[in-house]
């Protein structure tokens, strides 16, 4: 099943190109941060397209990253979130 947002629905509520919020949660072990990062700069014309801040939980067992992407369209949106999705560690998603 894919739970990406559709094509329709991305391009009616955002402006492309543009910045494109993307949050992912998952445990802080095992380089989860390092390891998002690249998965995202991996579909971006530039590694500059890309700011991000990390939170974490009061016990540090989880952490969240908010990015902030400058995608070119709605299709490299829903590529992002296909390969983040297939990311080992990923809890949550949005």
């Amino acid at each position: 099943m894919d739970n990406r947002p559709s094509v329709d629905l991305l391009e009616s509520n955002h402006t492309f190109p543009g910045v494109y919020k993307i949050k992912a949660i998952g445990m802080s072990d095992d380089n989860f941060e390092a390891r998002v990062i690249e998965t995202v700069r991996s579909e971006l014309a530039e590694p500059s397209d890309l700011t991000h801040v990390v939170k974490s939980t009061p016990g540090g067992r989880h952490i969240s990253l908010t990015m902030d992407v400058l995608v070119q369209n709605a299709d490299q949106v829903r590529a992002i979130y296909a390969k983040l999705k297939d990311l080992q560690g990923v809890t949550l998603l949005f």
